[in-house]
């Protein structure tokens, strides 16, 4: 397992969590986590995960406790656009508000090192949109239907 080694964090480190590069070898934890942390219409099918766990150039990063997987944050970068976009980001829900998420977001934030991060989150998810503004996102679009049952997604950004 290879440990990341970023600027500090924001988060007490003093907490038991690590937070490490993910590989393939990490599918089985990924996926499911996926299946808890997302709706089923929601969470990415195999290729998706396989794709963010293999292919060059993408941030992901797993926050370890125990030596089990319980927080996953995925990354890419478009270079043209000099805009970094968080794919995906969750935590099993008895690990949550620990600080966590926040850690694992900080972390891909240095990893992109784009000018503008974005990400896209469900419009009713208030738990993941005060994550977000917390951190320095504000809204800058709202794509309409976006998610299956017709729910619309936030796009939110942070300049950095």
């Amino acid at each position: 397992m290879e440990k990341i080694d970023c600027e500090e964090s924001q988060v007490d480190h003093s907490k038991r969590w690590t937070i490490h590069t993910a590989n393939w070898r990490d599918y089985s934890q990924l996926y499911q986590l996926e299946r808890v942390c997302f709706p089923s219409e929601d969470n990415w099918p195999f290729w998706d995960l396989i794709g963010v766990l293999t292919l060059p150039g993408l941030v992901r990063l797993k926050a370890v406790m125990d030596g089990y997987m319980v927080g996953f944050i995925g990354g890419e970068r478009d270079t043209g656009q000099r805009i970094g976009w968080v794919t995906t980001l969750g935590v099993l829900p008895a690990y949550r508000r620990l600080g966590i998420a926040q850690d694992l977001l900080f972390r891909a934030e240095k990893l992109l090192a784009m000018p503008t991060i974005r990400l896209s989150v469900r419009a009713s998810n208030q738990a993941a949109l005060r994550l977000y503004e917390t951190n320095g996102y504000s809204k800058v679009d709202r794509w309409k239907n976006y998610y299956f049952g017709g729910e619309d997604a936030l796009i939110l950004e942070k300049n950095r």
